[in-house]
């Protein structure tokens, strides 16, 4: 087994802190990497060492794989760990931080490469005896071409990039007249988000649920499940509050789909922590989605439930210690809910929001997690991704950990930025929400149905009393002086209304 004794983390926000928590209880010294745009960050802050990486945007920083590597080099860190997003899924990187002679956080290069590739994933799968939604076992070359495929599977379909995620290059297709237009903005979406424009078909289920199960192998072939999470919550196919367990799972159901997800694992030669990732349709039939070849935002909800470290785990993993975890030993206590918080406006499609964050007061007490990677007077910038913070709440049971939960969003006190907190606290006394009968469309049909005032709960004079402070906060972002002094707190008016409301 191999002794990490520094450990640089190639990310930003709340998961390079994250990591660097863990990393500090296990006396693993941490290595920060920094953009300009984040040289007064918190992961700058609490890491051990930190290094300049070049410019704000995201490829002149935190996607130069040679400065995170001459970084590593310099500080003489012993592995990388790339956090989610940016190089977390990128198999050249991963075989550049090996070819350094770092141990790599995460799984070998090839299964990166080859869960990376939709199309490959799903032939292994077929392979594997993996259940696979129907649809085109290569990428299609032309509109022409996914016609016929779509007439042979059945309307309607969704065609996906083959090289991509997080909803990105992704159409659904209702009838013939729409192929020509919607295939050409998924292949141009992918090409622009991706640099492939390879395009791919398969049915597209109605009203189906994301159920997606947390899996872990170590490098002697031993593969573990650690339960699933509920991910149907979504906006532009981004996840946007996640759960454990799901509402839709008995155990019979639990145990079949896990059984298939450490399947599905071993079936590429897979190391380390991984997401298999499934579509339930309305007859409970379960189909392989997709694999994330990383650590996930929502890895906190599992480790509410089951008393583990993820990261923990990671890192132990790739320092060749074998999983103390049997199957049977692995237990699942009550029930988790995260909300992501994100600078964002609900009321305008869920726009991102720029701006200081001028007060900041996180949620606490029983139950409460608060993961995040900002500070009172840190500024959202247009360069990275809007999410601020993720809340998690856990209780006995589903029922308690939506009310503590509520409790939490209704706590929390930020200002300077909108937010997503009313939206979050709307989902969570929703009747279809309360009741778990959700899916994957569940914003388009109950918020986007509506008019955003009436979907968020006001009534008529709190409406008048919103556009009010509303109109009054946008001017007083101008003046300093008038935002910090627009009350004793410095919080807006508007914040205040939607606090109300939660």
């Amino acid at each position: 087994m191999s002794f990490i004794k520094k450990i640089l983390i190639a990310n930003r926000g709340e998961i390079a802190v994250r990591i660097m928590r863990t990393s500090r209880e296990m006396g693993i010294k941490t290595v920060a990497v920094y953009s300009e745009a984040d040289k007064h960050a918190r992961h700058v802050q609490l890491a051990d060492e930190a290094f300049y990486i070049g410019k704000s945007p995201v490829h002149e920083s935190y996607l130069r794989q040679d400065a995170i590597l001459q970084a590593a080099q310099e500080s003489c860190a012993d592995a990388i760990h790339p956090g989610y997003g940016f190089l977390s899924e990128n198999a050249e990187f991963a075989e550049k931080v090996i070819g350094a002679g770092l141990i790599f956080i995460g799984p070998p290069a090839q299964a990166i490469r080859l869960m990376g590739d939709k199309t490959a994933a799903k032939k292994i799968m077929r392979k594997a005896g993996v259940p696979v939604i129907p649809g085109t076992k290569d990428a299609i070359a032309n509109a022409k071409d996914a016609l016929k495929k779509a007439e042979e599977i059945g309307w309607p379909v969704l065609l996906k990039a083959a090289a991509g995620g997080g909803g990105k290059g992704m159409r659904i297709v209702e009838n013939a007249d729409e192929m020509d237009s919607q295939f050409e903005r998924a292949a141009s979406e992918a090409e622009t988000a991706f640099g492939d424009a390879r395009i791919f078909m398969e049915k597209y289920l109605k009203k189906p649920r994301h159920i997606e199960f947390q899996i872990f192998v170590d490098h002697f072939g031993h593969a573990v499940h650690l339960f699933e999470r509920e991910c149907s919550i979504q906006r532009r196919h981004q996840k946007v509050i996640e759960e454990a367990p799901s509402s839709v799972l008995d155990d019979r159901l639990r145990q079949k789909m896990g059984a298939v997800a450490t399947q599905a694992a071993l079936a590429c030669n897979y190391t380390n922590a991984g997401t298999v990732e499934f579509l339930i349709d309305e007859n409970r039939d379960f189909y392989f989605l997709e694999m994330n070849t990383r650590l996930q935002v929502e890895h906190p909800v599992t480790e509410m439930i089951t008393g583990l470290d993820l990261v923990r785990l990671q890192i132990e993993t790739a320092g060749g210690k074998a999983l103390a975890l049997k199957q049977d030993e692995i237990q699942a206590n009550g029930h988790a809910i995260e909300c992501r918080i994100y600078a964002e406006d609900p009321k305008n499609n869920f726009l991102p929001y720029t701006g200081e964050i001028t007060h900041l007061e996180p949620p606490d007490g029983p139950g409460i997690r608060e993961d995040s990677g900002v500070a009172r007077g840190d500024a959202v910038s247009m360069f990275y991704d809007p999410m601020l913070a993720k809340l998690v709440a856990h209780a006995q049971n589903r029922e308690q950990a939506i009310a503590r939960m509520l409790r939490a969003l209704h706590e929390y006190r930020i200002a300077g930025v909108v937010t997503t907190i009313p939206f979050c606290a709307w989902v969570l006394k929703h009747e279809r929400f309360k009741q778990g009968t959700i899916d994957t469309g569940f914003i388009d049909q109950e918020f986007f149905s509506k008019e955003i005032s009436e979907t968020l709960g006001f009534s008529e004079e709190e409406k008048k009393e919103i556009a009010i402070a509303a109109t009054l906060f946008e001017l007083t972002q101008s003046s300093d002086h008038e935002r910090t002094n627009s009350n004793k707190t410095g919080i807006s008016n508007w914040r205040r209304r939607s606090w109300k409301n939660l």
